[in-house]
């Protein structure tokens, strides 16, 4: 059975079959580095590196290094979209929760292989990488909790969703600093949850034409549905059969 815990937010279900000496222990390491991001990077904690940051209490050259990897890529998302994404909304301050749960938990990945599995599956609010598959991962329908509209099959790799349906418009457009419109969601499958995460979010921020730049990235596959309830995907999105 999936072991589960509840961190950042979110349900977090940690799955391992296979090549792990001690499976419990490999798990035991996975939550507490995510309690660590938590403690270390939520905008949501006042003592957090990153609340600290935006209230100027640590210089730039003070940063530790992951957070310096993180604001990179919040900054290479930015200049990729145009400004769309943006880890600095104005009137929000400083927010990398959309860059951080990809990273953090691909990293949580990571720390599975280095100790042995083989065949595993970390699922974080529904965003998913997994190793040694196949996988079916289902993608859930944008207006109807109870329905998948859309099951994928995974070997090794990374599926994440960014949509409506659980906090609404919450996702804005960093150029006009409104909510997002074109799209109600988007899901992107790429050899990385830090990539899958990061890209399905940006390209949501973009609105309609985000379809079109996540398909144009190498090894990212998409679907999503538009205003018009259109489903738009590339031809190597990985449906089962």
């Amino acid at each position: 059975m999936p072991r589960v815990e509840h961190i950042m937010g979110f349900p977090v279900s940690v799955r391992i079959d296979d090549g792990a000496a001690d499976p419990q222990a490999a798990a035991d390491e996975v939550f507490a580095w995510l309690r660590q991001v938590d403690l270390r990077f939520s905008p949501f904690r006042s003592d957090s590196e990153v609340s600290r940051l935006d209230r100027g209490e640590i210089p730039a050259e003070g940063l530790s290094p992951e957070l310096s990897e993180i604001l990179a890529l919040g900054e290479y998302y930015r200049v990729a979209t145009r400004g769309a994404f943006d880890v600095r909304l104005p009137g929000r301050g400083l927010d990398p929760c959309a860059v951080v749960k990809g990273w953090s938990v691909q990293r949580a990945a990571e720390l599975l292989s280095a100790a042995g599995a083989t065949r595993f599956c970390v699922n974080a609010g529904g965003d998913v990488v997994a190793a040694g598959g196949p996988w079916r991962v289902g993608v859930r329908h944008p207006e109807r909790a109870d329905r998948l509209c859309a099951v994928l099959e995974i070997t090794d790799g990374a599926v994440a969703t960014s949509a409506r349906y659980e906090r609404g418009d919450h996702i804005l457009d960093g150029r006009t600093g409104r909510p997002v419109t074109g799209l109600i969601s988007l899901t992107v499958v790429a050899p990385s949850l830090t990539e899958a995460d990061a890209t399905a979010t940006a390209a949501f921020a973009m609105g309609a034409e985000g379809v079109d730049w996540a398909a144009s990235r190498d090894g990212c596959e998409v679907f999503a549905v538009d205003e018009g309830r259109r489903v738009l995907r590339t031809p190597g999105f990985p449906v089962a059969a």
